[in-house]
């Protein structure tokens, strides 16, 4: 098992800067591929960003390349989304999940309970 803990989500301005970590315990965080998803109001939850286990491999959805940056320190356990340029759109809840295998789908094995982010224009 692996238990994951987001924080650092928040209120900010359009054009403005957050950046979200995510704390994994339980299993040996290194093995394991992570990303980030989001959920925004009555919309479906889609993928963000997700890193492989070694940080050789990352990939972004279109809508927020350039934007964000996903990075991780296995020696800490965490993975971090670096969130630039923010607009209403990136507003949702975000959300770390980890899988053996990386993956741009949902199919993770392991989910946190999410950090809201809020984006006024």
């Amino acid at each position: 098992q692996v238990q994951l803990v987001e924080s650092g989500g928040g209120l900010v301005q359009a054009g403005g800067s957050l950046k979200l970590s995510c704390v994994a315990s339980g299993r040996t965080f290194s093995v394991y591929a992570m990303a980030w998803f989001r959920q925004g109001p009555g919309k479906e939850r889609e993928f963000v960003a997700a890193i492989s286990w070694t940080g050789s491999i990352i990939k972004y959805a279109d809508s927020v390349k350039g934007r964000f940056t996903i990075s991780r320190d296995n020696a800490k356990n965490t993975v971090t989304l670096q969130m630039n340029n923010l607009n209403a759109e990136d507003t949702a809840v975000y959300y770390c999940a980890a899988n053996s295998h990386m993956r741009t789908d949902d199919q993770y094995d392991y989910w946190g309970q999410g950090t809201q982010v809020t984006v006024s224009s």
